[in-house]
């Protein structure tokens, strides 16, 4: 279906693809990975036939339909429906002739097409896709222009998926998308009958709708088989065994060389050193087994504050005379990790705005912790960025009292080393560009962290970085996101936003998930109206799992404070180990050499006891919940 030989292609002198190749089947799902900038969508690009390489080609069968979603939202008076059904163009030709000639000579071939490409079932097929990225029905008739940005683009979706291409391409499909959505997309992509590539670094999608991996890497493509969890398997084994080959090929080579050297000026054994010499030169070149470095993130430690950050007590929030949440009664505390669940648009920005002070309460009353700071991350942000400023001079001008070493240091804290500080933003990276808003956002290392949707253009290891970078931070944290895998990695506290008010979810992802998967959003909404069996409410139910939860608290809390006590000393640890190994310190006096060996022992021994401590907490949490 797809055959992609020796292509290669330059952006402004920098080479991104250098002799790649692959081959894709017909049938085959394809998840096309790598990190920020390797060159993924430039690659779909060139598929598209957007771009020209500088050698090497794409094909495609001659007759194959390709599909894809523009980059420009549908807008306009057409309703939401026919905008996906114009998205067919021979369905809507093929009626376009049959309104201009219905007793013409071809119609019954014009009959016999549209028989064919099943015509008669594109309304129903359309808003079952419309229903799947979170249209409501009664949504269906109305103009595409009255729905935001974000929405439009769903239809843009839309509308390449119900086209059914013989080859379609997906670049970043989930990040206009919440979680009901991204699950219904999954499972739709799951059985597309075509032959699909899609870029994502979305794990749950890739794992559950790809049977094959692309990996883009140093400008080469490399097909595995199996979903994402099994490509990172199989490239791990790969690794290791060419980093173990390579390690016998050096012991070998050092062998023959001191072999050489020891021998080539001795007569006797002048004729064995010269054999041995064409041997080495014969064998292969080190092999370049080069990991591309994942940057290194570190939000500033806030100081401690008296318990509670935020209370809202009664509260009610909305826009103008609309009340949008109502009865909020939430609590936040700075060891909090919570994850804000619910379809877009049943008021999770709105909760998001109101706990960052951007919108004022309309009734209740929202109390705040004396010297609280909180950082804001929205996807806006990085659409106001300047293109024309360096990453520096966004944080200088943020922060003018700060001295441009400390504007510096805060950057490198988010993988800006000098060179990539001093780049324009219109040259970074989308993944370059989230962490500079994330940078932007922790200048004041905040006591609270709002993100709403942070990892859209971070890829898997930078998210991966980014988890462990929030596990350890001191403060707070309230997540939006689709990207189940992450809120796993986060979140100990679900908070359910939907019907005008915000109640904690009881269950876990793997509950919430299933709810989603049973197409009970009604229930999701508001989680009391449905009545299970056996005569117990899902009410009661879910107190009853809150008495519960509430017994267990004092543990949750001592091994969540454990956890964060082994992530310092770990770190303290590696500290002075570091320290150690330099071999400068052995020219420092005796004192300073003893004194930090004293200071590793006693941080190793802290180590071990607070891992034991954190194993019997596990075990008693374990045995308390049964």
């Amino acid at each position: 279906m797809l055959d992609i030989r020796d292509l290669t292609y330059r952006i402004g002198g920098r080479l991104l693809l250098d002799g790649a190749r692959a081959r894709l089947p017909a049938g085959h799902r394809v998840g096309l990975v790598g990190r920020n900038g390797a060159g993924k969508s430039t690659l779909l690009a060139l598929i598209r036939g957007d771009l020209a390489p500088e050698s090497g080609a794409v094909e495609v069968p001659p007759r194959a339909r390709l599909g894809w979603v523009a980059q420009e939202a549908p807008d306009g008076a057409d309703s939401l429906l026919d905008t996906v059904l114009a998205a067919d163009r021979e369905r809507a030709d093929l009626l376009a002739r049959l309104d201009a000639e219905p007793d013409g000579p071809a119609v019954g071939e014009i009959h016999e097409r549209l028989l064919a490409i099943d015509a008669h079932t594109a309304p129903a097929r359309a808003a079952r896709i419309l229903v799947g990225l979170g249209f409501a029905p009664d949504q269906h008739g109305r103009a595409v222009g009255d729905f935001s940005g974000g929405w439009r683009m769903r239809v843009a979706l839309a509308g390449a998926l119900f086209t059914r291409p013989d080859l379609l391409l997906l670049d970043e499909p989930t990040n206009h998308l919440d979680l009901e959505a991204t699950l219904w997309l999954t499972r739709h992509l799951a059985s597309y009958p075509g032959t699909l590539l899609i870029v994502s670094h979305d794990r749950d999608l890739l794992n559950g709708a790809c049977n094959h991996i692309l990996h883009l890497e140093g400008g080469r493509l490399t097909l595995y088989g199996g979903n994402f969890d099994r490509f990172e398997e199989t490239r791990r084994l790969r690794l290791e065994a060419e980093a173990k080959t390579q390690r016998k090929l050096e012991e070998r080579r050092a062998h023959m060389q001191a072999f050489v050297d020891r021998f080539r000026a001795k007569a006797t054994k002048a004729r064995q050193a010269q054999s041995r010499l064409k041997m080495l030169e014969k064998l292969p070149p080190p092999a370049a087994i080069v990991e591309e470095q994942v940057p290194d993130l570190a939000f500033p430690e806030p100081d401690e504050l008296a318990p509670p950050l935020i209370a809202i007590e009664n509260g009610r929030v909305g826009y103008g005379d609309t009340v949008i949440l109502d009865g909020l009664n939430l609590r936040i505390d700075q060891d909090d990790r919570i994850a804000l669940l619910g379809a877009n648009g049943n008021g999770k920005s709105t909760l998001a705005k109101l706990l960052v002070g951007a919108l004022q309460p309309m009734a209740g009353e929202v109390r705040r912790s004396n010297r609280l700071r909180v950082g804001y991350f929205a996807q806006h942000q990085l659409d106001d960025l300047r293109a024309g400023e360096t990453a520096f001079q966004h944080l200088a001008r943020a922060r003018p009292n700060l001295t441009p070493p400390k504007v510096r240091a805060h950057l490198g804290r988010f993988g800006f080393a000098q060179a990539r500080a001093d780049v324009i933003a219109a040259n970074l990276s989308g993944g370059e560009k989230a962490r500079l808003a994330i940078a932007l956002m922790s200048l004041d290392a905040p006591h609270l962290l709002v993100l709403d949707e942070p990892t859209n253009h971070l890829d898997m290891d930078t998210r991966a970085e980014l988890v462990r970078a929030l596990n350890v931070y001191g403060g707070a944290v309230v997540l939006v996101s689709h990207d189940f895998h992450l809120l796993g990695l986060m979140a100990d506290r679900l908070w359910l936003v939907g019907g005008g008010c915000v109640t904690p979810f009881d269950g876990d992802l793997a509950d919430y998930r299933q709810l989603l998967l049973d197409g009970d959003k009604d229930k999701a909404d508001k989680p009391d109206a449905a009545e299970p069996a056996q005569g117990t409410t899902r009410k009661d139910a879910r107190r009853a799992a809150a008495e519960a939860r509430a017994k267990t608290a004092p543990l949750r809390q001592a091994i969540k404070q454990a956890e964060k006590d082994i992530a310092r000393l770990e770190k303290q640890k590696a500290e002075l180990e570091n320290q150690m190994a330099d071999p400068d310190l052995y020219n420092q006096p005796a004192e300073t050499i003893t004194r930090l060996q004293q200071q590793l022992a006693e941080t190793s021994r802290t180590l071990t006891e607070t891992e034991e401590h954190w194993l019997t907490l596990s075990h008693d949490l374990e045995t308390a919940t049964g």
